[in-house]
């Protein structure tokens, strides 16, 4: 006899594999961590969040997410050369003919870049939740702004939130400044409300679609030990949430991502691959209440 309570059902039972129907939401790992400018075990962490998933429900304040249909469409193999950046791309594109909103299990920063490229094709804007600029030179985890930049995407149609104080040189804080991106620092999140932070996001983007890009670092390095480049005095892993449900109600965010988490180095309790479980849930029911 099963001890499962039948009136509890898991979160992690709602994520089902692919069939090539439509659905609500469609999940993905994209496992890169070979460029990433501090060693780290991220390509651990795509399954890792999809466990930590079990730990959860499916009821939310916005309503029982257990009604959308959630896919999951395994995992980008090799994403970290050029050919499997290609892959992560074409996938996708694939879950975003299949789903309303595509969500991507990072692996390091890096695929920002791939995944980014997919969602805004066709134009749209580019919103990003991390301490760091991300626009240094060459190819790591450090560069995928940069390069979506100088790919076409227009630096005006990029906000950054909640970059923080000594998390980035003088240099490529005057170059993000000379791109035309849009900064909301840390310091400015203390005297605005998330439903305002992100009204002045969508209104700089002005059209879809968006893809968001939520770099756990940018919390607190009490909530995130598992982010290498966390820094105590983050934002706390509510605001996380909060802004997460905030952003995918809004119609126009069609993709988001989830990176910089090293599952192999998490605290005993797990609290920064529960937190990226999380995000999936929080991002469901913003969808729900669109």
């Amino acid at each position: 006899m099963s001890d499962e309570d039948q009136l509890w059902p898991r979160a992690s039972n709602w994520l089902t594999q692919a069939t090539a129907e439509p659905c609500d939401i469609g999940v993905f790992g994209v496992p890169a961590h070979l460029t990433s400018i501090s060693p780290t075990g991220a390509h651990h962490t795509p399954n890792a969040i999809r466990a930590a998933l079990t730990r959860y429900s499916l009821n939310s304040a916005a309503g029982d997410i257990g009604t959308l249909k959630a896919f999951d469409f395994g995992d980008v193999t090799e994403p970290d050369s050029a050919e499997g950046e290609l892959r992560t791309t074409t996938l996708t594109k694939q879950v975003l003919r299949q789903a309303q909103l595509a969500i991507a299990l990072g692996g390091d920063n890096s695929i920002t870049y791939a995944l980014a490229r997919a969602t805004l094709e066709q134009g749209g804007g580019l919103i990003t939740f991390d301490a760091h600029h991300d626009i240094r030179e060459g190819i790591s985890n450090g560069s995928p702004i940069r390069r979506l930049i100088e790919e076409g995407l227009p630096g005006n149609k990029i906000v950054q939130i909640g970059i923080n104080d000594f998390s980035n040189s003088p240099e490529y804080f005057k170059r993000a400044k000379d791109y035309g991106i849009h900064v909301i620092t840390r310091t400015d999140i203390e005297k605005l409300t998330a439903e305002n932070i992100l009204a002045e996001a969508f209104e700089v983007i002005g059209s879809g679609p968006i893809h968001v890009d939520f770099d756990v670092d940018v919390c607190d390095r009490a909530f995130v030990p598992a982010c290498p480049a966390s820094a105590p005095g983050g934002i706390s892993a509510y605001q996380l949430r909060e802004f997460t449900r905030l952003a995918t109600r809004n119609p126009m965010v069609r993709s988001i991502d989830i990176t910089e988490i090293d599952a192999t180095i998490d605290s005993a309790d797990q609290r920064t691959v529960r937190l990226g479980a999380l995000i999936i849930l929080e991002a469901a029911a913003g969808l729900l209440s669109r």
